[in-house]
């Protein structure tokens, strides 16, 4: 039987702890404390913690941001008169290994993009690992495109793919 998730944003100090349990776990760079506050106080309508309702335990995370872009020569997605961009990124996502291939990470990804276009967001960028099939092809099926690699990207020397999404 899958499990009853329930799905909140970031609220207190208190959600940084479980939150950083699950992505030092699954990530393979290491953060610093700074490094989350940097995302949760600025932009906690994009932190999305996702919950199992029966057991309280916290078994997802996406952590993002919005900002504005100064838009590049080569980029004529949109108008040609608008000079700035608001861009989002998908800095960190993780879920709990037990709790895979149950739409969770999907759930979060859409949540986190839904949240981000009706704050402004025109284009959203992410980065992930070369040869994580799992998370490429999570965002692929969702319209990301690949914009281009990025070698030794990584501090493990491992190389990158860039994604972009216009919204």
């Amino acid at each position: 039987m899958a499990p009853k998730i329930v799905f909140r944003t970031y609220q207190t100090e208190s959600d940084l702890d479980p939150a950083m349990k699950l992505i030092d776990q699954d990530l393979s760079e290491p953060y610093s404390i700074y490094t989350y506050r940097f995302f949760v106080q600025q932009w906690p309508e994009l932190c999305i913690l996702a919950y199992d309702e029966d057991t309280h335990e916290c078994i997802g995370v996406i952590i993002c941001k919005l900002h504005p872009h100064r838009r590049g020569c080569m980029d004529t997605h949109f108008d040609s008169d608008k000079m700035q961009l608001n861009r989002g990124y998908i800095g960190m996502i993780a879920v709990d290994k037990s709790y895979r291939n149950h739409g969770i990470g999907r759930s979060l990804v859409v949540r986190a993009l839904e949240t981000m276009q009706k704050m402004g967001a025109d284009e959203v960028i992410l980065e992930a690992e070369t040869n994580n099939q799992g998370a490429l092809a999570l965002y692929e099926r969702l319209g990301f495109i690949r914009e281009k690699r990025l070698f030794r990207y990584y501090l493990s020397g491992t190389d990158a793919y860039r994604l972009k999404l216009w919204l």
